[in-house]
């Protein structure tokens, strides 16, 4: 493992590292394995937006294009042969880690198409599919937290699937995800399942919410000094909803047959804005139990010059609720800053999954 100082205090404070990203490229080339022996990295996410980027802008995938095209595969079955292949490449190699953690790392994510974000039935369905295709036990199978998909959430982890629950912006949301976590884990254990090989993260997004935030607050006279204090503030909260419910009775009859807590994921953790540190979201978002998916570049960045001091999460719940009520005396609509959110992420996946549609649709044609 790296002897890097930095990456080894983030670890040693509980914090798993995971990789925001993933390609054919990062696999055969030994990249992937790589990171995994010298970043410290134990898990890998992946969503459309980066696979559009992968298979759009790399020869990797030809060879594979044209075997299907020769098949007669369509665009959607050849999108979903590549990306359950990269991830299912991906988990073997995570293999190690995956045994050596007990289950909780090692963990390689696969979204559900995001145009289903507002169908419980399909998600469900194509959450089953995916938990099949990639036959790993270390995959996680994301769903995004749409109101739609908490019930899709219960189903699928009551057949036994690991969940990645992505696109949580609001606390309130953050809590339907976790009351959804345990009863699915739940109605899991009333199905049969061993529940301690039943794995879950929550995916709290970080930079999106200062973002949106501070483009408000430079409309507002003395917005200025909340600029940037609402993303940092919002995962605070999130972190102390997290030890409320996970320390519950209704959590504690759970884990007595086995499970494991559903933790945390700091999520779209690069920064935004040039004008805060690129190691911002890592620094001050160090908690035990908690993971953290960085692309390359804030990974490098915090290996090179994150300023990693403990735990700086844990009792600072007053402190960032009083930035919610500051930015609420100010006129910010919290609700609807969440609500847009939502709305931008999934349109924004849905995006790029057309985008890989049309690309992958172009390439089965020169293909013929």
């Amino acid at each position: 493992m790296t002897t890097n100082p930095n990456l080894t205090a983030l670890s040693e404070a509980g914090v798993s590292i995971w990789l925001d990203d993933l390609s054919r490229q990062r696999i055969d080339s030994g990249n992937l394995a790589e990171l995994i022996s010298d970043y410290a990295v134990v898990g890998v996410t992946s969503n459309p937006t980066i696979f559009a980027k992968a298979i759009s802008n790399a020869a990797d995938y030809d060879a594979k294009v044209r075997e299907l095209a020769a098949r007669g595969a369509s665009v959607d079955d050849t999108v979903r042969e590549l990306t359950t292949a990269d991830v299912r490449d991906a988990a073997d190699i995570f293999r190690n880690v995956h045994e050596a953690t007990g289950g909780l790392d090692g963990r390689v994510s696969l979204e559900v198409d995001p145009r289903l974000a507002h169908d419980t039935e399909r998600t469900v369905a194509e959450a089953l599919d995916l938990w099949k295709a990639v036959d790993r036990p270390n995959l996680m199978v994301k769903i995004p937290a749409t109101v739609e998909g908490l019930p899709a959430i219960t189903r699928a982890l009551a057949e036994g699937v690991s969940v990645n629950v992505t696109l949580i912006f609001s606390v309130q949301r953050y809590r339907d995800v976790m009351d959804a976590y345990l009863a699915g884990l739940e109605q899991a254990k009333a199905n049969g399942h061993d529940i301690s090989s039943i794995a879950s993260v929550a995916s709290f997004f970080v930079s999106r919410v200062d973002t949106e935030i501070d483009k408000r607050l430079e409309k507002i006279d003395g917005g200025e000094q909340l600029r940037g204090k609402a993303a940092i503030a919002n995962a605070r909260l999130a972190y102390a909803a997290y030890q409320e419910v996970f320390s519950s009775d209704r959590w504690k009859a759970l884990a007595a047959a086995g499970a494991k807590p559903q933790r945390p994921l700091w999520a779209s953790t690069g920064v935004k804005d040039p004008a805060y540190s690129d190691t911002r979201y890592v620094d001050e978002l160090v908690a035990p139990n908690t993971v953290n998916t960085m692309p390359e570049a804030t990974l490098f960045a915090t290996a090179d010059h994150a300023d990693v001091r403990g735990d700086r999460v844990s009792g600072t719940a007053a402190e960032a609720q009083q930035v919610f009520d500051d930015l609420a005396g100010l006129g910010i609509d919290l609700d609807d800053v969440f609500a847009v959110l939502e709305r931008e992420g999934v349109e924004k996946f849905e995006k790029s999954w057309e985008e890989l549609l049309d690309t992958v649709g172009q390439q089965l044609g020169q293909a013929e």
